[in-house]
């Protein structure tokens, strides 16, 4: 989870907030109430779902079994993809 931090706080306790950076936590980095930063982790600079999940595009589960999935889906009606495919190919030709 990410945590939020003012500009001027941040300034104040730059030595605390890195000691909890170091121990994995992350801050959104606010001034006067707008986000403008993140302070992560260097190890999650380079995550791509970490970075998605600091742009609030996806959010992490608790780690469970694949079990708990459950089945796919059915497929939708209409015809496969590999005839599809065919279909395409057959018209290049």
């Amino acid at each position: 989870m990410t945590s939020r931090a003012a500009v001027r706080d941040l300034r104040q306790n730059l030595s605390k907030y890195l000691d909890r950076v170091k121990a994995g936590e992350r801050f959104e980095v606010t001034e006067r109430g707008t986000p403008v930063a993140m302070l992560v982790p260097l190890d999650d600079a380079d995550d791509p779902v970490a970075r998605m999940e600091a742009e609030g595009l996806v959010v992490r589960r608790a780690a469970g079994s694949i079990d708990e999935l459950g089945p796919p889906p059915p497929a939708p009606p209409g015809p496969a993809t590999a005839e599809l495919l065919d279909e395409q190919r057959e018209e290049r030709l």
